[in-house]
């Protein structure tokens, strides 16, 4: 054999030896590079931002695709097509009837209690339009509870959708007192000390309102309330800045989703979920999204099947309930190819998968009050996130030694948490 050819061989048995080690030592080594590259890639856009002075942020993210993409349809709901000029005109009329009727002001922080439509979206962004932020208010909790978090994010304006304004008649004496005025998402009503936006909305101008209103300084600036459960207590308002707004709509991104991908939203707008990863992540991407006003475990699969639904979203619980129901011959019959979301047993994952089709299901785990976040983005079965060395490049933490019977972390003879590598 000639020195050239003996080197040749080395160097081809070195390669190969180098990329078995990799495969069994480092199976997700590449997948995990590719991963951070995008994180980063978004990462340095944010900064690109902020050394031009300008903070960008969601809201501005919908303004660019509603001019690059206006005839696209942004949302449909209950069969009716909502572009994304149609949702920016909107929410312009509503701009204007927050500055000009509700007499709103740039800072204020206005509360909103809507089930999910298109005019949570409309509402969302005009009030975000005129400067002001805004606290999304579960629907489900009533009384005490809802007063208490209309009280504790500071609020003195309350937007009711027009569904749920005769739940508002145990507090509405209460919020009268405390000078907190309800506005409600129709053109009449009976109650005497509510007032009515659609009337409004109607003779109100399409033409944007300044852009120096919506304008911010920070990224760290508030931008939404979003209140926990309440399992423990009366409901937590979280801060959302604008910084964890925009981390929330690369979600999708991250994960590979495309503008040609279209987003199945049935979890309630006023989670951190639906709002932040499912309609932020279609703004980012320009993609079409298919609103639910509740889910339905009977005409999931229709409407994925009726709209060519390519993601969707889901609590661990959801795909428990579709696995409850009935087996049909069109179970595979579907472009469903992502799932996005929490809490996904081990067991209903093999289970779904298994009945519906090599669907990767992509876990995040975080919360909202959180400051940090993992993601499953290799579709490893039950696995909340990676742990590796590249996302400890980008944040700092440490994962700490938990004993599973007496549900709580294990300490040392000193009183600190154990420290483990993952």
């Amino acid at each position: 054999m000639t020195p050239s050819l003996g080197w040749l061989s080395a160097l081809i048995a070195g390669f190969l030896s180098v990329h078995v080690l990799q495969k069994l030592c480092f199976p997700y080594f590449w997948r995990d590079l590719v991963f951070l590259l995008r994180v980063m890639r978004y990462g340095v856009n944010l900064e690109l931002f902020k050394l031009r002075s300008r903070v960008h942020t969601v809201l501005d993210r919908f303004i660019q695709q509603a001019q690059r993409v206006p005839d696209k349809p942004f949302v449909i709901y209950e069969g009716s097509v909502h572009t994304y000029r149609d949702i920016e005109r909107r929410s312009n009329r509503l701009a204007h009837v927050f500055l000009e009727d509700v007499k709103l002001r740039k800072g204020e922080c206005i509360a909103l209690l809507m089930s999910n439509e298109p005019d949570f979206l409309c509402v969302w962004f005009g009030l975000a339009k005129v400067g002001c932020s805004v606290a999304f208010l579960n629907i489900n909790i009533k009384s005490k509870s809802l007063l208490h978090c209309v009280n504790c994010c500071g609020a003195k304006t309350l937007i009711v959708g027009a569904d749920l304004v005769d739940s508002m008649n145990g507090i509405l004496s209460s919020l009268q007192e405390e000078n907190i005025q309800v506005w409600a998402m129709k053109s009449h009503t009976e109650h005497t000390h509510v007032h009515t936006l659609l009337d409004k909305v109607e003779a109100a101008s399409e033409q944007p309102v300044p852009a120096s209103l919506r304008a911010t300084t920070s990224l760290k600036a508030p931008t939404l309330y979003i209140f926990t459960s309440g399992t423990t207590g009366l409901p937590k308002a979280a801060v959302i800045t604008h910084l964890q707004s925009l981390k929330g709509a690369a979600g999708f991104w991250a994960f590979g989703a495309t503008e040609d991908d279209v987003m199945y939203i049935p979890l309630p707008l006023y989670h951190s979920a639906a709002s932040l990863i499912g309609i932020g992540g279609t703004i980012e991407l320009g993609a079409t999204c298919i609103l639910k006003k509740k889910f339905s475990a009977s005409q999931f699969w229709n409407d994925c099947r009726k709209y060519d639904v390519t993601v969707f979203q889901y609590i661990g619980e959801l795909c428990r309930y579709l696995c409850n129901q009935p087996p049909t011959e069109e179970d595979m019959i579907h472009k469903v190819r992502m799932g996005v979301g929490n809490g996904l047993r081990p067991d209903v994952w093999r289970e779904f998968q298994s009945r519906f089709g090599n669907v990767k299901m992509c876990e995040v785990y975080g919360s909202t009050e959180g400051n940090l976040c993992f993601m499953n983005h290799i579709g490893k079965i039950g696995t909340v996130g990676r742990s590796n060395f590249f996302y400890r490049l980008l944040f700092k933490y440490d994962l700490i030694k938990y004993d599973m019977v007496k549900d709580e972390p294990v300490k040392d003879q000193h009183g600190f948490c154990q420290t483990v590598k993952k």
